[in-house]
């Protein structure tokens, strides 16, 4: 009862400095400001101000024609010339001219603003806050704040904008959170889009399931799936989908797709990723290239060109000098010995086997490039082995048949030797002449 009396208190303190103004209007139909203050706490002040009220509660109108139409609705708070002008139902807030004018049935509603939730008819739990805010929608579950805030929405749901001009092209395109000053501006039709930051996924039309946090994020991007976090991440994307760029200013580049960016290149310096050792994982070896582009390197023909055999250009792996080490202790706090090449000196032998700094100066050695080499002489080495074994058993082979000629030839002589014997050993007869 005290709440009653307090409000009743602040109205009648207010209604007399409105009624003064009142007598100002040179129409003779405004030339008293009707007052209404019932048993069932409507309350009224304005020309025409809830003028059909027959059983509806609690509902005060303020302004000329405020909740004009209302007869049994409860609830509704209409202040401004024609706010809720057509409303007959029940729990709806409008402060402002025209605002929510049209409404007829929807319900827990609240617009502020000029001409706020100007077209919604049935549209029910919208909340906008600005001038002009869902001024043409006619849908649920939404939400303006600022001017022009989904300020051409006509049919979508549940969509959230906050900033000037937030979504402000956006027709049927739902479940859309845009914070910012013209954040998903351009949009009209995609969904599933969260944006932040000013101008965020600005030129996004129909792209859906996008992620922009940070000014100017996804800038330009049309496509789907994108996830941009950082001042400017992502802006240089246009139609691509399925790219995630983060950090600041990591712009990506028009056209791309199913790229992941993480960090600017050269503005970061170490990279830690937890979970990775000491996980034993199979597949192929993963390379980073001087860009910092990340994969495994592809060996089949359709990555290559200008093939031909290694021959001697291998042989530049006999001059190198393997050696062991220890890394330096912010490198490797543990000091364990390495075993491998120094990259100043394999440059002055191969230069093509060493992976140059932006400075130009030699960085790392190409290991996977020197495994190949060694390959290659390892294979040559076996081609000699394997020739030498075929000459050798050519020779076994030719020595296995001269001993058998040979020894044919003994044998034969011991024949010849055997009859001469013989020969010599017969009795010598004399021929008689007679």
């Amino acid at each position: 009862m005290s709440s009653l009396i307090h409000r009743t208190k602040i109205i009648y303190g207010v209604v007399p400095a409105l009624a003064f103004g009142c007598f100002l209007f040179s129409h003779s139909d405004y030339a008293q400001c009707p007052q209404v203050c019932d048993n069932n706490l409507n309350t009224a002040f304005g020309v025409a101000a809830l003028p059909s009220v027959n059983g509806g509660t609690a509902n005060t109108a303020m302004g000329i024609d405020a909740l004009a139409s209302t007869s049994t609705g409860s609830y509704n708070t209409a202040v401004g010339a024609g706010a809720l002008l057509n409303n007959t139902v029940d729990g709806n807030t409008a402060v402002g001219e025209e605002a929510m004018e049209r409404n007829m049935t929807g319900l827990r509603n609240v617009a502020v603003g000029v001409n706020v939730l100007g077209f919604n008819t049935t549209g029910n739990d919208n909340t906008a806050t600005g001038y002009e805010a869902l001024v043409n929608a006619d849908a649920d579950e939404n939400t303006a704040t600022g001017s022009l805030a989904l300020g051409s929405d006509t049919s979508a749901a549940a969509n959230t904008a906050t900033g000037f001009q937030a979504l402000f092209s956006n027709i049927s395109g739902y479940t859309n959170t845009a914070a910012g000053v013209n954040v998903l501006y351009s949009n009209r039709t995609g969904y599933y889009n969260t944006a932040s930051g000013v101008s965020a996924l600005f030129f996004n039309v129909g792209g859906h399931d996008n992620l922009a946090e940070g000014y100017k994020a996804l800038l330009h991007n049309t496509g789907s799936n994108n996830v941009g976090l950082g001042s400017n991440a992502g802006g240089n994307l246009t139609t691509g989908s399925n790219n995630i760029d983060i950090g600041a200013n990591v712009f990506g580049n028009a056209g791309e797709a199913n790229t992941i960016r993480i960090g600017k290149q050269g503005a970061q310096r170490s990279t830690f990723i937890a979970g990775i050792y000491p996980t034993a994982v199979t597949g192929s070896t993963v390379v980073i290239n001087s860009n910092g582009k990340l994969g495994v390197a592809g060996s089949s023909a359709r990555f290559k060109e200008q093939i031909k055999p290694m021959d001697n250009a291998s042989e530049a792996i006999l001059a190198l000098q393997p050696v062991t080490f220890r890394y330096k202790k912010e490198i490797d706090p543990e000091r364990t010995r390495q075993f491998g090449l120094v990259a100043e000196d394999v440059d002055k032998i191969d230069p093509e086997l060493v992976v140059h700094d932006d400075q130009g100066k030699p960085y790392t050695v190409r290991y996977e490039a020197v495994n190949a080499m060694l390959l290659s002489e390892f294979l040559k080495g076996h081609r000699t082995v394997q020739e030498l074994k075929a000459n050798a058993a050519k020779q076994e082979t030719n020595i296995a048949q001269q001993q058998k000629q040979i020894e044919a030839l003994t044998a034969g002589l011991q024949k010849v030797s055997a009859q001469l014997e013989l020969n010599k050993r017969a009795p010598k007869t004399v021929r008689n002449n007679r």
